[in-house]
């Protein structure tokens, strides 16, 4: 009898492992799964309704207001709605399929619900009173490896959730967790004219949606939903297809290229700077900056010898590994010379002082670059004097008073310091006159000119009447401004102001 068994004999070891594998399942799992029925549900909840988009802007309001008070138990809040899930999920399902039509319809609906949130936020943000950027929206404004993670692991619970029928709100959390935050901090970003604060949320909101994307549609393949469950494709749409997965995929291994480069620049910096000291040093704190060039590491380690160029080494060692310059700031308490008892005492109280200010600067160092819309390295900080100083970046339509309220709001949340926001030198404002005095409108525009003036230390030339100019600079030389009289270019009732040209002649009073 003719022997039916393959040519080698039968399958065995890991052949025999990987068939009976693939086998259960296919059976056991992949054919349990009614995928019409699946589809259905996800077309579904992919079309556009009114009670998506009611859904929708009730999460993004609550959502900002979270991110505004700087409240975790309120942006919690706003996931328990959850109204991105089933596009973003849908759109996966669509990829996965192959159905045109549907990542048509996912697509469209994903790009209304990504507009109406943004605008929401935008107008609540400008209505708000509150406008100072806060831990929760500075925590949004970056994708980091754990972003990642989250939205990689959101999209492959809901994916299977969907897709064995089990979806239900704490998916739909885990979802809007890495979804409607970053989303609400871009329309916060838009409504303050805060380039820093959007383009990095919009940055990470577009990276999880391509995470969670791309997620979902390995899944469903995974689960054997595949092109033969659609109408059938043309070429051209085929190929449009294809191109959708493309340009999710490239920018998504870009952010995972500089994810996974500043991962792996984080465990190269720990060993450096614990290589620097003896093997009986320990690695207490550590900090890397990596938007900031040189890229600044800020360490404290615990050791029995001080190594005066540890610093230098670590440096050294960084420029060599990384192929990057490195500005290495390390802290060292020199630990096993003393009674052990009060040694790790001191040592404490130390370590929290230390830990508490250098924090406390950095973290005000981030929301001064944020709100003047520049760089950490361009905001001076003195932690020992408690001073701050950084010069904003001129926005669009910004006023004046728009920076002087805005340095306001910071500096009510920050005890002992003093803050100065630099202003461009936009128009100084006119000053009302009555009967020889300035009006309550008046008085306030001379108090933002003085304002203004202190910090940018700059001469103010007075216009108008004689009577009118000698009593605005007299006002103004109480309070510190150089100032020069000029022309009687104003309307009666009014000064005008202006800044003085460099070089020109001014004195402290009339």
């Amino acid at each position: 009898m003719a022997s039916i068994l393959p040519p080698h004999g039968p399958p065995h070891g890991f052949q025999a492992a990987l068939s009976g594998w693939r086998q259960w399942w296919h059976t056991d799992v992949v054919d349990t799964v009614d995928q019409e029925e699946v589809i259905d549900k996800r077309r579904e909840e992919c079309a556009i309704s009114a009670r998506y988009l009611f859904m929708l802007a009730m999460s993004a309001g609550i959502a900002i207001l979270g991110l505004l008070l700087s409240s975790p138990a309120v942006v919690i809040g706003a996931m328990l709605i959850a109204p991105l899930m089933g596009p973003t999920i849908g759109m996966g399902f669509a990829l996965a399929t192959g159905n045109f039509a549907w990542i048509r319809q996912a697509a469209r609906t994903l790009a209304v619900g990504t507009v109406l949130s943004i605008l929401i936020c935008a107008a609540i943000s400008l209505l708000s009173p509150l406008q100072t950027v806060t831990s929760e929206i500075a925590a949004r404004t970056r994708p980091n490896l754990f972003d990642l993670l989250v939205a990689l692991f959101s999209a492959m619970a809901g994916a299977y959730a969907m897709i064995r029928g089990r979806e239900g709100t704490v998916v739909g959390v885990a979802i809007a967790t890495a979804l409607m935050p970053p989303l609400a901090v871009v329309g916060f970003g838009l409504a303050t004219w805060n380039w820093t604060v959007f383009s990095g949320a919009l940055l990470l909101y577009f990276t999880n949606l391509m995470t969670i994307a791309v997620v979902a549609t390995g899944m469903a393949r995974f689960y054997g939903f595949s092109t033969s469950l659609s109408e059938r494709q043309t070429q051209f749409q085929t190929f449009l297809i294809v191109t959708s997965l493309i340009s999710l995929a490239i920018p998504l291994g870009i952010a995972l290229r500089q994810i996974a480069w500043e991962s792996n620049a984080a465990r190269q910096i720990n060993t450096a700077v614990l290589e620097a000291f003896d093997n009986r040093a320990r690695l207490s704190e550590i900090q890397v900056d990596y938007d900031t060039d040189p890229i600044r590491v800020v360490a404290t380690v615990l050791t029995p010898q001080i190594n005066p160029d540890a610093e230098r080494d670590v440096a050294r060692v960084m420029n060599r590994q990384l192929g990057a310059t490195v500005d290495a700031n390390i802290t060292q308490y020199r630990v096993g010379t003393s009674d052990s008892a009060a040694e790790e005492a001191q040592l404490s109280r130390a370590r929290a002082s230390e830990r508490s200010d250098r924090r406390r600067a950095e973290a005000l160092a981030e929301r001064l670059a944020l709100i003047a819309g520049v760089t950490e390295d361009d905001v001076l900080i003195d932690s020992e004097r408690r001073r701050a100083l950084v010069t904003a970046r001129p926005l669009e339509g910004a006023t004046l008073g728009a920076y002087r309220e805005l340095e306001s709001r910071i500096t009510a949340t920050e005890e002992n310091w003093r803050i100065a926001l630099r202003p461009p030198a936009r128009p100084l404002p006119a000053v009302a006159m009555e009967e020889g005095e300035p009006t309550e409108e008046g008085t306030r525009a001379i108090a933002l000119s003085v304002w203004a003036a202190e910090r940018l230390e700059m001469a103010v030339v007075v216009e108008g009447g004689s009577a009118a100019v000698a009593r605005v600079r007299e006002l103004l030389g109480e309070r510190g401004v150089r100032t020069s009289a000029g022309g009687r270019n104003a309307p009666p009732g009014e000064v005008r102001l202006r800044w003085a040209s460099p070089g020109s002649n001014t004195e402290d009073s009339p």
